[in-house]
């Protein structure tokens, strides 16, 4: 069974910067995509970042510019640099991998780290 343990999460200014990580453990044989997604209280959830495994990354437009998604495979580990953080960033952020596990490819969720932007 694969687990994803999300860390990094907090209370920072308006302006400032949070680095998110996101380790898989279990067996795996392969992670396609990797995501980081977000939650904010009433809303959607919606997808920020994706990573490919060629290294190909696609952005929500509104963090474009601001943060940067990488991986490490070596490690089975997404990264998530948030800078100019803004209140509207506010949310529950939660990374996914496609991985393959043995048979075939399923999409696998973390439980989740808080990131609060105060103004």
């Amino acid at each position: 069974q694969v687990q994803l343990v999300e860390s990094g999460g907090g209370l920072v200014q308006a302006g400032g910067s949070l680095r998110l990580s996101c380790a898989a453990s279990g067996r795996i044989y392969n992670i396609d995509a990797m995501d980081w997604h977000r939650q904010a209280p009433g809303k959607q959830r919606e997808m920020v970042a994706r990573i490919y495994e060629g290294g190909k990354t696609n952005y929500l437009d509104s963090v474009k510019g601001r943060f940067t998604i990488s991986r490490n495979d070596a490690e089975n580990t997404v990264y998530l640099q948030m800078n100019s953080l803004r209140p509207e960033d506010t949310a529950v952020y939660y990374c996914k991998m496609f991985a393959n596990t043995g048979t075939y490819y399923a999409d696998v969720w973390g439980q989740g780290t808080q990131v609060t932007v105060s103004s």
